[in-house]
């Protein structure tokens, strides 16, 4: 292998080994082997194009387009000319993906699904850091600044990891650059010339140590001394220093809020950046319909997500482990069985335009039926779809508790647990004093929390002289708090954060919802949720009860019936299933006239479809194809992981067969097909043989080998089968010294050792006897020798020759000098050096 070869191949090694630490932050993590695919076309682009040869700059320009096609056919074919050429609208979708990505990774915490635009982001970074590494250590051979984006892909990753086995990351990246560096000095060391062998020295014998053959020892293993040296300087002296806090051994980004296994994790986030967009909108566009059969449809809230953490700045949502949907969601925390509640079913249709990760539900939801990649987060009883999935066009069903406590029930809550309560009730150190005193004199006089939410909610929504206005300044902070509280004035993100804080300074546990209001009722039965139905409310803790809703918005929404002065008569009927109606179909009316544009309408995205009941779904059947596929899959998985015993199989079976056929008789003849049959035994006489071949006879009578191909064959099967249990092959001894070698360290012993310098006289009578005489019985002697091998050794060697026999390299290696001579084909023809010289030393002739 030539010496860019080698560094080429280095230079992938380096950069797969350092995109290692990306595995962690993304499952599952097949997007590696796209990159590996990817970046071994782009590594093996510039290994030609350096062939010819290209220039520098050319060679990078053309890895780095065939890196542009090869990342389109992946991610944009269906927008690419010919599947192949990106055009404009190629680029387009790339810049769609592109920012799709950049919010996945926003919204997700490690491991984060394998969605397009993520998988773009990783590819194209290895993809980039690639073509940067190879420009660097084998276009213009410098392997040292290569560690640049070596390091920047690692630093990358770390930041962004949960630092669980970063030191393991470490290590290998940094073994992938110091193997680099190490092919480079080989690279630069051969440039000289050949390198003698640095043996240990012999002080008896002078000049000992400089034999032609011997291995480089003096300069490469001093380098890898000093790499590996080097390596553990880097590794222990943080770990062991205390002022570099903790040293590579301790990850980055430690701490509450990243989970590992359990599916996943879902980031913080906050769904209320468009939500006063939405309240301001001119058009109140339908965005859900949906049917149920609850009694009274004022208390169903479509809650989306909930906002439990407060850091000053903003009210975001934990990051929370996520998991596979249940097929019943648990109980709720806190509920007590003293409380009543009644289960109702919804079910639900989303419009196509309503694309957004979180899945508006009743609460709490106790079942969900739903089609797509949809993961359930415990905490905040909430589904969020997962890959790319979005709630745009979806119908689904749910299942949910119609909660109705007491008033006598919540006043009389024991205190909530503690962890709990000290979760909930965090509020940031630059909270203003004001907020707590606020809520105190506003609260004062209250026997126990359910009077002081109370008094909150009314203070709010009647007596503190607020005023609901959608043109206010957001904000979720403390700032905007603050501001808040003394405008008095602005819209539900302000109320609800507001008496949530609040309520924490008073030592209830509380967070914020945010979804939609019940909607409005049509004339088929079914409740449409617009644009201006998003809402935020909070949710405050009771032992017993669990999170209650609450609502301060004056003039949105409805008060709760325990909330409430007086309690209306009445109650929830027993569970039913959604009455059908007359008309399945939604009304024929948007909800206002100007509702949708007419080229909207025109595309069918006006509204949603008619709500139907997914638990209703008829069996589709058998899975054939799935169950095809993964067959197939695994098949293939199993045919790949047996190709080593297959190719060996195929080899032994190719290698044996000419030998394999019992020898001729003594005597017999034969004549074959368009032959005379010979006569006499002298020299260039012929003797019968199997299938009617015909063989040169010797002088001596012997019969001469006709196949010498087929005897060292044979040979080769026998050392390869040594090889394949643990003798490795030695080239440089002759067939008797090798026979001797594997009889003594197979432990050959009786029939098999004959077997093994009977075959061994026979390949010396094919390379050194003037006239070669015939062998018999090879091909046995090769299957006795391989039994007395196998006898030799234990159990696991025999299976690992078995089924990852060493002797495959040589499949490697075949390729290997294929491509070599194909590409040797395609270089420009030089002269020697040594011919250029003459030339140039040549004299030209003087005209006279």
């Amino acid at each position: 292998m030539s010496g860019r070869a080698r560094l080429a191949l280095c230079s992938y090694a380096a950069t797969l080994m350092a995109a290692g630490a990306l595995l962690p932050l993304v499952d599952p993590a097949g997007w590696m082997l796209q990159a590996a695919f990817l970046m071994a076309l782009q590594s093996g682009v510039g290994a030609l194009a350096r062939r010819v040869p290209l220039a520098g700059a050319l060679t990078i320009a053309v890895q780095a387009l065939v890196s542009l096609l090869a990342i389109t056919v992946v991610f944009v074919h269906d927008s690419a000319i010919l599947w192949l050429l990106p055009g404009p609208e190629a680029f387009a979708q790339f810049g769609q993906l592109f920012g799709a990505g950049y919010d996945d990774v926003s919204r997700y915490a490690i491991p984060a699904p394998a969605t397009d635009g993520i998988r773009l982001m990783l590819i194209g970074g290895v993809l980039v850091i690639g073509l940067a590494v190879d420009a660097l250590a084998v276009t213009y051979r410098s392997a040292a600044p290569a560690g640049l984006p070596l390091l920047a892909l690692y630093t990358v990753a770390a930041g962004l990891g949960d630092g669980g086995a970063g030191w393991l990351w470490f290590l290998l990246a940094a073994s992938g650059y110091l193997l680099l560096l190490l092919a480079e000095g080989r690279d630069r060391l051969s440039a000289w010339g050949r390198v003698f062998g640095g043996a240990p020295p012999n002080r008896s014998r002078p000049g000992a140590g400089f034999e032609p053959g011997g291995a480089a020892h003096a300069p490469v293993r001093t380098g890898r001394r000093i790499g590996v040296v080097a390596l553990g300087v880097a590794l222990a002296v943080p770990a062991a220093l205390p002022a570099l806090d903790g040293g590579l051994f301790d990850g980055p980004g430690r701490g509450p809020g990243r989970g590992g296994g359990g599916g996943g994790t879902i980031a913080a986030v906050n769904p209320l950046v468009s939500l006063q967009d939405s309240l301001n909108q001119p058009q109140d566009r339908e965005v859900l319909r949906y049917r149920t059969n609850a009694p009274d449809t004022q208390g169903m809230y479509l809650r989306i997500v909930a906002l439990d953490r407060f850091d000053g700045t903003a009210w975001r949502s934990s990051e929370r482990k996520v998991q596979g949907v249940p097929d019943r969601l648990p109980e709720p925390d806190g509920l007590s069985p003293a409380v009543g509640v009644t289960e109702v079913r919804t079910n639900l249709s989303s419009a196509g335009s309503y694309k957004q990760s979180w899945l508006p539900m009743p609460y709490p939801a106790t079942k969900v039926a739903i089609d797509g990649r949809w993961r359930y987060e415990p905490a905040g009883r909430t589904l969020v779809g997962d890959r790319g999935q979005t709630t745009g066009g979806v119908q689904y069903s749910v299942n949910s508790l119609v909660v109705r406590p007491t008033r006598e029930q919540l006043a009389q809550a024991m205190a909530p647990q503690s962890e709990l309560k000290r979760e909930y009730t965090q509020v940031p150190d630059i909270l203003p004093g004001s907020v707590k005193e606020t809520a105190l004199q506003v609260t004062k006089g209250s026997a126990n929390d359910f009077e002081r939410a109370t008094k909150l909610q009314e203070w709010f929504a009647e007596d503190g002289g607020f005023t609901y206005n959608t043109q206010a300044r957001s904000g979720t902070g403390v700032a905007a708090i603050s501001r808040f509280l003394k405008q008095k004035e602005g819209f539900c993100v302000h109320f609800s954060f507001s008496m949530a804080a609040m309520a924490r300074t008073l030592g209830i546990p509380a967070r914020v919802a945010v979804g939609f209001t019940p909607g409005s009722p049509q004339s088929d039965g079914t409740m449409s949720v617009g644009l201006r139905d998003a809402h935020a409310w909070p949710e405050l803790y009771f032992e017993g009860v669990g999170w209650t809703r609450f609502e301060p918005t004056p003039s949105r929404g409805s008060v709760p019936e325990y909330a409430q002065d007086e309690v209306p008569s009445g109650g929830a009927t027993d569970p039913a299933r959604p009455e059908t109606g007359a008309s399945a179909q939604p009304s024929t009316q948007p909800v206002a006239p100007d509702a949708c544009p007419e080229h909207e309408r025109r595309l069918g995205e006006c509204g949603a479809a008619a709500p139907r009941d997914i638990g209703q779904q008829t069996d589709e059947g058998f899975p054939w194809q799935t169950v095809l596929f993964t067959g197939l899959s695994v098949v293939a998985g199993l045919l790949l992981l047996l190709l080593p015993l297959l190719w060996r199989i195929s080899a032994r079976t190719r290698r044996l067969s000419a030998m394999g056929q019992a020898p001729p008789e003594p005597g017999a003849k034969s004549t074959p097909k368009g032959s005379k049959r010979g006569a006499g035994k002298g020299p260039g006489a012929v003797d019968p043989t199997r299938d009617g071949a015909l063989a040169p006879v010797g002088a001596d009578g012997m019969t001469l080998v006709d196949d010498p191909a087929g005897t060292l064959a044979v040979w080769q099967e026998i050392t390869d089968t040594a090889w394949d249990l643990g003798i490795l092959p030695d080239e440089s001894q002759t067939p008797r010294k090798t026979a001797a070698r594997i009889v003594r360290l197979g432990k050959l012993t009786d029939d098999p050792a004959a077997a093994m310098h009977r075959t061994a006289r026979a390949v010396e009578q094919v390379l050194y006897a003037p006239v070669p005489k015939a062998a018999t019985g090879l091909a046995d002697d090769a299957h006795l020798i391989r039994a007395g091998l196998r006898d030799g050794v234990n159990l696991r060697t025999r299976v690992r020759a078995l089924l990852l026999p060493r002797s495959s390299v040589r499949v490697i290696w075949a390729l290997s000098a294929r491509w070599e001579s194909l590409t040797t084909r395609w270089t420009p023809r030089r002269l020697p050096f040594d011919r250029w010289s003459a030339l140039l030393r040549r004299p030209t002739r003087q005209r006279g």
